[in-house]
């Protein structure tokens, strides 16, 4: 009966009478059949009481996996004293109902960062589906400061709150119209085993800004305990109180939650971002005083009293900064420019590097390109020789009026496969644009513009999920734009644009030595 509960651990929950029926199929197997005769009912549900104490064996299963893969011995913790000293991220889906475009109710997986020395709440993003690139976004937005939004009271503002505003505001003059959540620079980020994190890209993006990478061990949520238990602060404190709540499970489930009127993703995430900045004045439980263990600090408070000990310089990102977190590919540039997924670019800023070697000869001399997910019209190329990056439109920009990721592009390839690469864009075009007009107006068979419920999906799916990138790159050619569309007016009356002046980026390895 021991083997049988051991079998049992990591497999489907099944009932008492089944682990009997296991026990003596394993006695039949060591000894024969009949050798050992098996004792009452009775007396078998009394020794499996005692064998399965504390071990779930008939109950959730989640629990008794976890409990399985438990380590002997006593639980250890490493202390962090400084911000960014050690952060936990990763992603879970949300527990809300949100109507992507066309009315498409689904839900969306929700992606966080947490500090451990403070218990802040860095940053969160949520999307349709979670990509390689999210992690990056995340890990960009985490070093950057979150802008005060309409509408948010002034409370909410840096300037009102137990933040350091002042002294940062010497550092960093883009903290004066700043929310209060504290802006930290990871040094070490522990993630789990999902594929979005130990990806390649995501590895490319730590090792850019310097950060230590470290994945738990398999099946070892207990590693990362502090976002775990972040996420789940998130579902009572936050997701439960939108219109759309799902549960965190089918049986907790309400009925017509997808009629409820639901929140589109975009006023969702300003909805999150606005709930961070109130949780980052939150009292937490696990910030209390070592001398006078009835005071509970806030993370802000938390942040502003380690600032006096470990210091602390805020990290601007540059666009270029943000083009490095994005994921990367290496490809030839030939006499037509650069294909990736049967999707050309080109522009005449290629021309001295078309057909030539890049040098890198860890990649066979392949050039190195960065591209978004989110928007397939533009790829950058690394300029080995000179340093910086070229931007590259796609070819077939004229035909599609409205910007799309790779999700409608690998979806309409699925469904032509032997389609060239004009007309995969207008494929692709067609089902945006049929999906945009709406059902017709005869409300029979072909009443919803002859998208099926795949379609319909991935249009809703494609439109909700916008760039990565924050930064708007120059737009395409004058050439590329497509007939009818209006260009700039060549008889524009020029206005009086201030003065830019940039700020300083600054090296925040140089800086973090300051510190000691």
């Amino acid at each position: 009966m021991q083997k049988a509960v051991a079998e049992a651990a990591q497999g489907s929950t099944r009932t008492a009478t089944y682990l009997f029926w296991r026990t003596g199929q394993i006695l039949e197997a060591d000894h024969g059949r009949g050798v050992v005769e098996l004792p009452s009912q009775r007396s078998l549900y009394r020794l499996l009481e005692k064998l399965s104490a504390g071990k779930h064996t008939t109950g959730s299963a989640r629990t008794r996996r976890s409990l399985a893969d438990r380590p002997d011995g006593p639980f250890g913790e490493r202390s962090a004293a400084a911000p960014g000293e050690l952060m936990q991220m990763d992603s879970t889906p949300l527990d809300v109902l949100v109507r992507l475009d066309d009315g498409v109710p689904a839900r969306v997986d929700l992606t966080g960062m947490i500090d451990v020395a403070t218990r802040s709440l860095t940053a969160a993003v949520l999307r349709p589906t979670t990509k390689s690139v999210d992690a990056s976004v995340l890990l960009a937005r985490t070093v950057t400061p979150e802008p005060m939004r309409p509408g948010w009271a002034q409370a909410l503002a840096m300037s009102r709150s137990a933040l350091p505003f002042r002294r940062l505001l010497d550092i960093d003059a883009r903290l004066e119209h700043a929310a209060a959540r504290p802006v930290i620079v990871p040094e070490t980020i522990v993630v789990d085993q999902g594929k979005v994190f130990i990806s390649r890209n995501f590895r490319a993006s730590c090792n850019f800004l310097g950060i230590n990478f470290q994945p738990v061990h398999d099946a070892s949520g207990w590693e990362k305990g502090h976002i775990e238990r972040m996420l789940g602060s998130v579902g009572t404190l936050f997701a439960q109180f939108l219109a759309g709540y799902t549960g965190f499970n089918a049986e907790r489930r309400g009925r017509h939650v997808e009629q409820q009127p639901l929140w589109s993703l975009v006023e969702l995430q300003e909805l999150l971002d606005e709930w961070i900045v109130v949780w980052q004045s939150r009292p937490h439980d696990g910030l209390r005083d070592p001398l006078h263990p009835g005071r509970m600090f806030s993370p802000n408070e938390k942040y502003a009293a380690l600032v006096e000990t470990a210091g602390y310089v805020p990290v601007a990102l540059s666009a270029d900064d943000y083009i490095e977190l994005l994921p990367a590919t290496w490809r030839a540039i030939n006499a037509y420019g650069v294909k990736i997924k049967h999707r050309t670019y080109d522009d005449e800023a290629l021309n001295p590097l078309r057909q030539q070697r890049s040098g890198v000869k860890d990649r066979k001399d392949l050039w190195e390109i960065h591209y978004d997910p989110y928007d397939v019209s533009r790829i950058w190329v690394r300029d080995h020789w000179k340093g910086g990056w070229i931007t590259l439109f796609w070819k077939q920009l004229h035909r599609v009026a409205a910007p799309f990721g790779e999700l409608a592009w690998d979806h309409t390839r699925r469904t032509l496969p032997g389609a060239s690469e004009e007309q995969l864009a207008d494929a692709v075009a067609d089902l945006l644009r049929r999906a945009h007009q709406g059902p017709a107006d005869s409300g029979g068979a072909g009443s919803r513009a002859g998208l099926s419920r795949r379609d319909r999906r991935v249009v809703a799916r494609t439109k909700s999920s916008p760039p990565s990138t924050p930064v708007a790159p120059e737009g395409p050619p004058a050439d590329r734009v497509a007939d009818g569309e209006a260009g700039p007016a060549d008889d524009a009356p020029e206005e009086n644009i201030a003065k830019v002046i940039p700020m300083p980026i600054f090296d925040p390895f140089t800086e973090a030595d300051k510190r000691w």
